[in-house]
């Protein structure tokens, strides 16, 4: 560690944390169960582990308000990290090592055990600073978000454990800025994985046999791949859109068949898709069913994954910890972008059970390096982050 931060405890405890190996597949929580015990402990605030699936722990550490009849803050994060590539890493990617330049390296670094560590260092903070909340916060850490968080915040919005918390309104992860901006992203698109099978003719593999699967495969594959480029075209033309203001469509699978001379019964192809807000799901699926019926008689389709629409959180008055997390942003001199998520975060299953949602990681003139080669944050930005997020935890709790 670099002698600069060498006696920083925010830093030290950032680091402990990213040196917990919580990388799935099969994550053993359980250091990282304890570690947060220990915090909560040294905070002096409450902790507490849900447990809605065996081996799949929800933390959360709880700082009570002055006024617990009101709704609480949820400040949330997840514990897991996704796989690497050590042979690609300049540094052991599970050592936090901090270079000369102040860069932390280390997986999560980004996504997002920094924000899991702000949340609790500007508590710590603001308890330091003899600051009373009226509204209870609690600081969630979640199993399993990296692959979808089917078994973490996906079940324990729905359970009675979650409605106790009396959430108002929570803050989740964000991403990393290039500029001087923060992004904050207020929605989601809604994740469709579909599998469409597509059954014909079997037969030889030297004859010209009618109503074959791969015929039909063709059609669909052309169908999705015209879609995809139109949204590609979007995006080309109207520099104000991001890639979470469009639909993406990618062909990620394509499997059957027994042997190379042998036309096959069935051939099956896998779109991942991300619908933009704007879609209406009814006329989509409508859309693609006709596709499928132009291609043929015999194609099926299944779900891998269908997400519902879910509104995305309001960024106006209407909103009062919105106005209160933007106007502590003001006075910070923050310029803020807002933004739909690409991707998906356990915020869409907040924002499903009727909660405000903000994702926010204050990580500006930062590269994006999510699930990349070297993840890092600098050393300072995460500093930075835990005096902006003393700021807004303070606003949104005393709304």
């Amino acid at each position: 560690m670099t002698s600069k931060y060498e006696n920083n405890s925010s830093i030290a405890n950032f680091v402990e944390y990213l040196q917990i190996p919580s990388v799935q597949p099969n994550v053993d929580y359980a250091e990282c169960v304890l570690f947060l015990e220990r915090k909560a402990k040294e905070l002096g605030i409450s902790f507490k582990v849900y447990q809605v699936v065996e081996k799949k722990p929800i933390v959360v550490l709880t700082w009570l308000g002055e006024e617990l009849m009101l709704p609480s803050i949820l400040l949330n994060s997840h514990m897991d990290v996704v796989p690497v590539f050590e042979d690609s890493w300049s540094h052991p990617p599970f050592s936090g090592h901090i270079n000369k330049d102040g860069k932390i390296f280390a997986r999560g670094s980004q996504d997002m055990k920094c924000v899991g560590i702000q949340y609790l260092e500007a508590i710590k903070k603001l308890k330091e600073a003899g600051m009373r909340l009226k509204r209870t916060i609690h600081v969630s850490f979640m199993p399993d978000e990296e692959i979808g968080g089917h078994d973490g915040m996906e079940k324990f919005v729905l359970t009675e454990d979650f409605k106790n918390l009396k959430v108002g309104f929570a803050l989740d992860e964000g991403m990393a800025s290039p500029n001087e901006e923060f992004v904050i992203f207020y929605g989601e698109r809604s994740i469709w994985q579909i599998h469409v099978h597509c059954s014909g003719q079997p037969g030889h593999g030297s004859l010209l046999l009618p109503n074959t699967a791969g015929e039909k495969l063709r059609y669909v594959i052309d169908k999705f791949m015209d879609l995809r480029q139109q949204q590609k075209s979007l995006l080309e033309i109207n520099p104000k859109l991001t890639i979470g203001d469009v639909t993406t469509i990618n062909l990620t699978q394509i499997y059957g068949g027994v042997q190379s001379n042998v036309v096959p019964e069935i051939l099956t192809a896998v779109f991942d898709i991300r619908l933009a807000v704007t879609v209406d799901h009814v006329e989509f699926e409508n859309m693609i069913k006709q596709w499928f019926k132009e291609a043929g008689n015999g194609i099926t389709y299944e779900f891998e994954q269908r997400n519902p629409f879910v509104e995305c959180t309001k960024l106006d008055s209407t909103n009062p910890y919105w106005t209160a997390f933007k106007d502590a942003c003001h006075e910070m001199n923050l310029t803020l972008a807002h933004r739909i998520f690409p991707g998906g975060t356990d915020s869409r299953y907040i924002r499903r059970v009727g909660i405000p949602a903000i994702g926010f990681s204050p990580m500006n003139y930062t590269p994006v390096l999510l699930h990349d080669h070297d993840e890092f944050l600098h050393a300072d930005v995460f500093l930075k982050g835990i005096d902006i997020f003393v700021k807004i935890i303070a606003a949104v709790a005393n709304v």
